[in-house]
């Protein structure tokens, strides 16, 4: 009876997440497109436009994708919640997702698996790319002072508040009186600037949009959570992966060597943002990079695993055995 309430709830999961997939998405068999001419595979990548996936948008440019013969083809989605049963349902083959997002995905038995490394923490208190800012004006001094302010996340029960509970404990605060409000990355500074948030947990280039405000930043979230936090990574389906081996090993080689280049080469980075992302030159000559390791770092992911159950974001414990290779 356990096993068919589990494979049962699994069932609905997937079902539920392909529903809410794209219009004309649905195809329950993941396939690579491939040309005639050239034999290149083809992938559909689901991405979020943000600073973080700047290095597929460099490799593809730098041929690193094409030495392993594939192509690929970005799709834009507002967050990852989208992206998640886009890559279930078959719409892209790849997908890119903050990694609490794959655990909850994971924990409710939505067959995803992480295929390669996406956006890391630099693990520089002040100087990260997320971080709980206020603006210019505002008598909040530390995580502590955030008790009973308001304060705006883009995803409520999700990476973002889990980690500024953590900011907040750590500097001796009760994180439980912390009120959280759901609010776009790119409404957070005018939002600020308004009087109507008392703080804002944000990435770039809000971050920077802040600090341009007159703002602050009182605690860097992703820093206080792990030391150099895995933030996010690329997926595929379970089926995918079992289905297509070959291809994950050449998108996993490729975006490896894409991660690695990004690193070295933070002005060839700034430059390929601008290609894909309405970001005004201004901004993001100020923007601060993220880190793009090869790896992951497997105990941030523990201890991020270890604070959302804590935070009660997940149905059952997630098994990152099973969500990592």
């Amino acid at each position: 009876m356990r096993c068919t309430r589990r494979t049962l709830t699994a069932v609905t999961a997937t079902m539920l997440l392909a529903a809410t997939a794209a219009c004309g998405s649905g195809s329950d068999s993941p396939k690579s497109e491939s040309t005639g001419d050239a034999g290149t595979t083809k992938l559909k990548i689901g991405i979020i436009p943000i600073v973080d996936v700047a290095p597929l948008y460099l490799g593809q440019k730098k041929g690193f994708y094409k030495e392993q013969g594939l192509s690929l083809s970005m799709t834009m989605a507002q967050g990852g919640a989208a992206i998640v049963p886009g890559v279930v349902s078959g719409q892209f083959q790849f997908g890119f997702s903050n990694s609490t997002s794959l655990m909850v995905a994971q924990s409710k038995g939505v067959p995803v698996k992480v295929v390669v490394n996406g956006v890391g923490s630099t693990g520089k208190q002040n100087a990260d790319f997320g971080a709980v800012v206020v603006n210019k004006d505002s008598t909040i001094k530390s995580a502590k002072d955030l008790e009973g302010k308001k304060v705006a996340v883009n995803t409520l029960k999700n990476i973002n508040d889990t980690t500024v509970r953590e900011s907040v404990r750590k500097d001796g605060g009760d994180p439980s009186k912390v009120k959280f409000v759901e609010l776009a990355f790119d409404q957070m500074p005018a939002a600020l600037d308004k009087g109507q948030i008392d703080a804002a947990q944000v990435v770039e280039p809000a971050t920077a949009t802040v600090k341009a405000q007159g703002g602050r930043v009182i605690a860097s979230n992703f820093v206080d959570t792990a030391r150099k936090l895995t933030v996010a990574m690329y997926f595929s389906s379970s089926q995918y992966v079992d289905q297509h081996p070959d291809v994950v090993k050449k998108f996993k080689a490729a975006t490896q060597k894409s991660l690695t280049y990004a690193n070295g080469h933070p002005d060839e980075v700034r430059d390929i943002i601008s290609t894909y992302t309405k970001i005004p030159q201004s901004t993001l000559d100020k923007v601060t990079l993220p880190a793009w390791p090869a790896q992951w770092n497997r105990p941030s992911l523990d201890t991020l695993a270890k604070l959302g159950e804590q935070d009660g974001l997940f149905e059952k414990t997630p098994d990152l055995d099973a969500l990592l290779p």
